[in-house]
């Protein structure tokens, strides 16, 4: 764990912006994460990782694939122990839900949410704060679109995390 993180926070985010590991998780995320690695690589290859992703935690291929993109943090093709720990902490057994609030507020098939439902969704959600205000709402969704101002199951998935570790704008 960096110098900077402090377990009595947990779960939060180091000033140098990573996700901290709840040490709870840890041995849990150790056992799904070892079954599949070999030789104590603690790196899985993409296609070793999403058969994880499907087969630990009940997901399609495709949503699979989302996942371990989202969490490939290096876009290296390989998932780390410790970016496995980060879904593991984030979404893990939460993912199918995490997916099919996606699904809801999806906008006609197109892979993006439509923004209002969005909007009225967080209103529910709790965070690392509690509950957030309309205009933090705004401020992450704003965020999480971009330029594009679309928000597609990648950029929801990221949302999602951030709201577990969100403690309130500084």
């Amino acid at each position: 764990m960096p110098v900077c993180c402090s377990t009595a926070c947990l779960p939060a985010t180091c000033s140098c912006g990573r996700i901290i590991i709840d040490p709870e998780y840890e041995d849990e995320a150790m056992s799904i994460f070892s079954k599949y690695q070999s030789n104590h690589a603690r790196r899985l290859k993409k296609a070793e990782a999403i058969n994880m992703l499907m087969t630990e935690f009940n997901l399609t291929e495709i949503d699979a694939q989302i996942i371990f993109q989202a969490f490939d943090k290096d876009n290296n093709d390989v998932m780390s122990l410790w970016e496995f720990r980060q879904f593991y902490q984030t979404v893990g057994f939460n993912a199918h839900n995490v997916i099919d609030l996606f699904r809801k507020l999806e906008e006609d098939a197109t892979g993006t949410v439509n923004i209002e439902k969005t909007f009225d969704a967080l209103r529910n959600i709790e965070t690392g704060k509690g509950k957030l205000t309309d205009d933090e709402i705004e401020m992450l969704l704003k965020a999480t679109a971009g330029e594009s101002k679309t928000i597609d199951l990648h950029k929801f998935l990221n949302l999602m995390c951030r709201l577990k570790v969100y403690k309130g704008s500084q």
